[in-house]
């Protein structure tokens, strides 16, 4: 018996290590494959979460103090976490084809729905921007782009009751090819990356809106979107 353990043992320390390694050398993959970007301002929905509660997510205030942050939290921890992988591949340009109407906020569901509560109507924080403002897109693996589209919802559209369909959107800014690596360097610790500036115009609008952005990423045929919350002051 203990010649089989003293046989056994440096099998199984192999064996742990090897799990270790394995373990850590997935996460590092995980981590660098997630790496992508979101709208950063105004902030998207999960980015704006991670932002504000990412350190205290399991604070029982943030029911009362940010309520629509806090359902998703409760749904799915990951969307957050992951808030720079909000992205479907292969969408070869067919946006509202793979979109449905109610789905465009969490990507069409994508992600095997991680993302589903970012399309929940409520009361989500809002930043006030002008009729004519700037958004920008955090490009954190510096992957360019095809082209970046920023849509806002027009005015009638109530986002505290209404799920986002494509008929409640105008185009209101887009930019042709931007260069992998094009844009400014991120300060922000646990960015890196660029940051690209898109221009909007939204005449018209007052109160609350939504803004959604469509990222065709250059690397691959891989797309990102995003709803932020705004308040037209």
């Amino acid at each position: 018996m203990s010649s089989a353990r003293s046989l056994s043992s440096p099998f199984r320390r192999v064996s742990v290590v090897g799990s270790a390694v394995l373990i850590l050398l997935s996460v590092f993959l995980v981590g660098n494959a997630a790496a992508h970007g979101s709208t950063i301002d105004p902030p998207s929905r999960n980015y704006g979460c991670w932002q504000r509660w990412g350190g205290d997510f399991q604070n029982p205030d943030m029911a009362t103090e940010d309520p629509m942050c806090w359902q998703a939290w409760q749904a799915d921890v990951q969307a957050m976490w992951n808030w720079n992988g909000l992205y479907r591949e292969q969408v070869g340009g067919d946006h509202e084809g793979a979109l449905p109407d109610g789905q465009l906020c969490s990507g069409g569901r994508t992600a095997s729905g991680r993302y589903d509560a970012m399309d929940t109507p409520g009361a989500w924080q809002t930043t006030d921007v002008a009729n004519d403002f700037t958004v920008t897109v955090h490009d954190q693996a510096l992957h360019g782009a095809d082209y970046y589209r920023v849509y806002v919802t027009e005015q009638g559209f109530d986002p505290l009751t209404e799920r986002l369909g494509w008929d409640d959107l105008e185009l209101a800014g887009q930019t042709g090819v931007v260069a992998p690596g094009a844009g400014s360097p991120s300060t922000e610790p646990g960015l890196n990356g660029v940051s690209v500036e898109i221009d909007v115009s939204a005449p018209g609008r007052s109160g609350r809106h939504i803004v959604f952005m469509v990222w065709q990423a250059s690397h691959f045929d891989q797309t990102f979107y995003g709803c932020s919350d705004v308040n037209f002051s």
